[in-house]
């Protein structure tokens, strides 16, 4: 093996090492701390420590820029294996009782989405605008950076400064990192508050079939619970590997299918190149995942998956991505468009609030919280951030807000975070005008918003 060889994968597996002792270092003090308790996440802690001791957090720059280097790729890899992990685990559902929550699901992304490109049209329009004189194409910002984060603001960088907006890559992965850390942050204060008004579901839960909703069932059992057998040493390696080869199997999946259409898009051309230029990967590794899991049942396999691992694997890789992409923020990029930035970015998280503590609660069926604070992470921040949060509001994974979810986002996200509206939006406003492209959002939003109270009605 040759010296050029040996170097990158000692410095990535440093990088890897250095990450997981952050994320242990910030979870051990966060315990000890009881941040949790605070609705702030452990893995913000880690990241928080990281940004202390990285070049871009100045204070004690001890990190070097190469091991920053490969940290700055692994939230798109993170990403990628969280969703890889989405449909593996858990028996796919009966599309009779999942219509009702997907549909609710379904209706609550998309009202969260194009409010989104409404409110931050309003606020250019009206006061950006005409006060700091900015570009009508930063009226997508809070969409591509929210819904799509990092990777899609990345993507759509060289797009924002072909249409005008200066340093548009830069403000677009400043506004995500800002998505992040508030997802995070006001999303687990969020869990506080709810926890507290007795907004949580009350014990386990079995999905009513007919309805779609979710039935609560007391946590007092009237017959002690027995320990479940611990496994063998041997066997639960041997469950980790398998589970791990699964999502492997199904993010290999998802790089086979991009690699399929980027040859398709070369051939093509036009617009669907454009398209497919900017889709990141980690919608086709959910396609990945479901692909795996209709292997496994219809090869009477699906045992083979086991929830807890799979859960477990999401799990730490979304923490893995908030240390990573916390303790690379370059403070420099919120300081040169600060004001610009905040307001859009309080404008977006405030409409966020609204949708998921008002919309949600009248649309989604039970647990609506559990199922609204999941879409609340992914719009404020990124799925993993969603999953944190369910994560904290349903440790032992009672509820049944995931299925619904995994399936919303295999839908939407061709759509949207990074899909072809995502890509097609700054193009629009560009051509149309952001007067007209305000007074589409405006109809479209009122559209899914009707469309949710009125499913809403119509189920029991």
């Amino acid at each position: 093996m040759t010296l050029e060889l040996v170097l990158p994968l000692a410095h990535w597996a440093a990088a890897l090492a250095l990450l997981v002792a952050l994320l242990g270092l910030g979870t051990v003090l966060g315990r000890a701390l009881g941040v949790h308790q605070w609705g702030i996440p452990e893995a913000l802690l880690a990241g928080s420590i990281g940004l202390l001791v990285a070049p871009g957090g100045g204070l004690l720059p001890l990190i070097p820029e190469t091991i920053i280097h490969i940290w700055d790729q692994l939230p798109l890899i993170l990403l990628t294996l969280v969703f890889g992990t989405l449909l593996v685990g858990k028996p796919l559902p009966r599309i009779h009782g999942l219509l009702r929550p997907l549909g609710a699901q379904v209706l609550l992304a998309l009202t969260l989405a194009f409010g989104q490109y409404l409110f931050a049209a309003v606020v250019v329009l009206l006061v950006l605008g005409p006060l700091l004189h900015v570009s009508p194409v930063m009226a997508c910002l809070i969409e591509v950076a929210y819904e799509g984060g990092h990777g899609s603001a990345a993507a759509m960088g060289p797009t924002y400064e072909r249409l005008g907006v200066e340093g548009g890559q830069a403000l677009g992965l400043a506004m995500a990192t800002v998505g992040l850390l508030a997802s995070t942050l006001v999303g687990g204060l969020v869990v506080v508050i709810a926890r507290a008004r007795n907004w949580l579901m009350a014990g386990p839960i079995e999905l009513d079939h007919a309805t779609g909703a979710a039935q609560a069932t007391p946590l007092v059992s009237a017959t002690p619970l027995q320990p479940e057998p611990r496994d063998q040493s041997g066997d639960g390696l041997q469950r980790w590997l398998v589970n791990l080869a699964l999502t492997g199997a199904g993010v290999a999946i998802g790089c086979v299918l991009m690699a399929l259409l980027q040859h398709l898009a070369q051939r093509i051309g036009g617009g669907f190149a454009v398209v497919i230029e900017a889709l990141p990967v980690f919608p086709l590794a959910l396609i990945g995942s479901l692909l795996v899991r209709l292997l496994l049942e219809s090869c009477g396999q699906g045992d083979l998956a086991c929830p807890k691992v799979q859960s477990r694997i999401g799990t730490v890789s979304a923490d893995l991505l908030i240390v990573a992409a916390t303790a690379c923020l370059d403070l420099s990029l919120l300081a040169h468009d600060w004001l610009p930035l905040s307001v859009l970015a309080i404008t977006g998280l405030l409409w966020n609030l609204a949708v998921v503590l008002l919309l949600a609660r009248r649309s989604l069926p039970e647990p609506w919280f559990e199922r609204g604070i999941l879409e609340f992470g992914q719009a404020t921040g990124v799925a993993a951030s969603g999953l944190l949060l369910l994560n904290m509001a349903d440790p032992d994974d009672r509820s049944d807000a995931l299925t619904p979810f995994s399936i919303k986002q295999l839908l939407l996200q061709p759509l949207l975070a990074g899909g072809v509206i995502t890509v097609m939006a700054p193009l629009a406003i560009a051509s149309w005008g952001l007067q007209s492209w305000t007074a589409l959002c405006l109809g479209l939003t009122v559209l899914w918003i009707s469309l949710a109270l009125l499913l809403a009605r119509q189920q029991p």
